[in-house]
């Protein structure tokens, strides 16, 4: 088994500057090749511990999820848990975007000594909102129920999503409503290129993506986005928070995740862990995961480590 991480080459990093300043001006064919060249890349990277693949925590086939365990786990100490929800703009995407990508993230966090579980969700159009949100709220139910039988800690689970991921994450994070009496079960929440503001406006190349998920209603979107609810009485204002972006993002993705920042400082009255990654797009910012670059993965795994 291969335990060394390839390095991101320099052919791939002249592929993502040339193609980084255009980004948003075909991104659904960025995104493709993104993913198509990282997928080559992770090939070899190291992949130690075991998954446990498809499953169930819902009834619809797509309420389905992976469980990455690592190698080697203390059994007298609980380990921390990462669950990871995919993009996809709502009407697309799958945990096995290719069966390199988005497994990359899980194995990361499993050769660190952190369970991983890879979610799954229902999409639009079929499946409007809140539905995204209410199997978030089902899986991280299951995870805390099952936990302690797999050495996972139930009150060390991290939310980490990408890009509309992150919009189901963060809502089901930050409103109550989605939300067992006790509370969201979450130590914190990950947010990468996340759309954690729903907008259907001009500037947003997807737009008619989350229209699919919420209709025209600009009211019901700002109900399900994350940074509503990063105010003062929001989920959010009382839970601890991690925000990374990409030098190159889908357009206003970066700006919204700059005002959930400016939010979620105003109101916990300190900066929450901000990450910019100089030189990424939108799909490389995890698709380069479990590569030889961590700069991102070691802020995660401190953010897990030390809650901030």
């Amino acid at each position: 088994m291969n335990r060394q991480s390839p390095l991101i080459p320099d052919t791939l990093r002249t592929l993502m500057a040339e193609i980084g300043p255009k980004w948003g001006t075909s991104v659904q064919a960025h995104v493709k090749l993104m993913v198509q060249e990282f997928s080559k890349l992770l090939a070899n990277a190291p992949k130690l511990g075991r998954v446990s693949k498809n499953i169930a925590y819902g009834d619809h086939a797509r309420q389905v999820l992976d469980l990455y365990q690592p190698e080697g786990l203390d059994p007298k100490q609980a380990a921390p848990i990462l669950m990871f929800v995919h993009g996809g703009a709502f009407v697309d995407g799958d945990k096995d975007r290719t069966s390199e990508v988005y497994s990359n993230v899980l194995w990361y966090f499993a050769r660190h000594g952190v369970i991983g579980v890879n979610v799954e969700f229902r999409l639009a159009p079929e499946f409007k909102y809140p539905s995204g949100t209410q199997d978030i709220a089902a899986a991280v139910a299951w995870v805390r129920a099952h936990a302690a039988s797999w050495g996972g800690d139930p009150d060390r689970i991290y939310l980490m999503g990408h890009s509309a991921g992150a919009t189901h994450a963060g809502h089901y994070a930050g409103d109550a409503k989605f939300q067992p009496a006790e509370g969201s079960g979450l130590a914190g929440l990950i947010v990468v290129s996340g759309r954690v503001r729903a907008e259907n406006g001009p500037e947003n190349p997807n737009a008619s993506r989350v229209e699919a998920y919420y209709g025209t209603d600009t009211d019901l979107m700002a109900q399900g986005s994350p940074v509503t609810h990063a105010r003062p009485g929001g989920g959010l204002a009382g839970l601890p928070v991690m925000i990374a972006v990409a030098e190159y993002e889908n357009p206003l993705i970066d700006v919204h995740c700059a005002e959930l920042f400016n939010e979620l400082s105003i109101t916990q009255r300190r900066s929450p862990r901000f990450v910019w990654m100089a030189g990424h797009n939108h799909t490389s910012i995890v698709s380069h995961m479990n590569t030889a670059e961590e700069v991102l993965g070691q802020n995660i795994l401190e953010f897990i480590s030390t809650g901030r």
